[in-house]
């Protein structure tokens, strides 16, 4: 153990292991506040969410209002003759000013939709750089909790009881989970920021490579009903894409012989993907839920809730949709489909 840290402890501990509990209370202080920076982060990225979500549909409804401008205009310059004298012809100077307001007024709408648009990516821009510095404050401390942790286990191993060894391995569980949570923030915060150029992408080599790098349990078979189409984008949200839900079909089969079956569908303008499990399914009252911001089907598993979240995300990014159908202890099947 590091000459300093083995100090420290023993400082705090005045009589030896006699104190342990002592030690283990200041851990478990720490991991509180930890979990307390967490929940504020939680609340502010579920806060600035909710504020995007209000600037994207002020956008549509600016969009919805400009597209029947311009039908009122394609109307007019369609009933206008451009090659008479319109300044001659009373009703044609009428038709003349109303297009004239209705030019300042496409103006007047572009110009609040590029405010809107301003100030929708400086809020991405204030909740990323927000993610990227808490979760860095807070990953320093976690490091060195586990560090130590570890280091008093190896040194006092002969000495430590159960008891003892099983208020270790919680704090370093809890420890795992918290630095779960971060990458998973990290992860959706930075996911619409990537830097990587889009490519066609062959999504039967993708989703192979996806399977090889993930553990796979032997009772779990993968099957391909069909060969999966290309698709054009970026390489790592596919792989985020399909490995959040793989993992989560592996994840929640209690069979003793469970299955994930992978799917699509060419459409005229898209094309539509369902991954299929034989799994525990997901109770209704979750299903209207399950793409929230760090919802969860358990509170006790070691899931973030934030990897369908993730994978909302990336489908809002290639103009498609998400949906499922489920039914405990039967299965689930997520649909999703991807623009052309």
């Amino acid at each position: 153990m590091n000459s300093l840290l083995k100090r420290q402890i023993e400082k705090k501990l005045k009589n030896g292991l006699n104190d342990i509990d002592q030690f283990f209370n200041a851990v478990d202080d720490s991991y509180n506040n930890f979990e307390s920076q967490i929940s504020l982060l939680q609340r502010a990225m579920k806060i600035s969410s909710d504020e995007l979500f209000e600037a994207n549909q002020k956008l549509r409804d600016e969009a919805k209002s400009l597209k029947e401008i311009n039908k009122n205009l394609e109307t007019i310059l369609n009933s206008m003759n451009l090659e008479n004298n319109l300044l001659a012809n009373s009703t044609q100077l009428n038709s003349t000013d109303y297009l004239k307001e209705q030019s300042l007024e496409i103006v007047r709408i572009n110009k609040q939709r590029e405010e809107l648009l301003q100030n929708l990516e400086k809020q991405n821009q204030a909740l990323n750089e927000y993610a990227h510095v808490v979760s860095h404050d807070l990953k320093a401390p976690l490091r060195s909790i586990d560090t130590l942790i570890n280091w008093f286990k190896e040194d006092n191993a002969e000495i430590l009881d159960e008891n003892n060894q099983k208020s270790l391995d919680l704090i370093l569980s809890n420890v795992e989970k918290m630095d779960l949570l971060i990458k998973g923030i990290l992860d959706y915060a930075s996911i619409d920021k990537l830097e990587i150029e889009d490519r066609t992408i062959d999504l039967n080599i993708l989703i192979d490579e996806v399977t090889r790098t993930i553990h796979v349990p032997n009772h779990i078979e993968i099957v391909f009903k069909n060969e999966m189409p290309k698709v054009f984008g970026n390489d790592f949200r596919f792989k985020q894409l399909f490995q959040n839900l793989i993992q989560n079909a592996i994840k929640y089969n209690d069979k003793e012989s469970g299955f994930v079956e992978i799917g699509s569908k060419e459409n005229e303008n898209e094309i539509e993907f369902y991954i299929k499990d034989n799994g525990i399914g997901i109770k209704e009252r979750y299903q209207s839920k399950i793409f929230d911001l760090f919802s969860k089907l358990e509170n006790t598993d070691q899931s973030s809730g934030i990897g369908l979240s993730i994978v909302k995300k990336i489908i809002d990014l290639y103009g498609g949709k998400i949906w499922l159908e489920s039914q405990e202890a039967i299965g689930t099947t997520f649909y999703f489909t991807i623009a052309k």
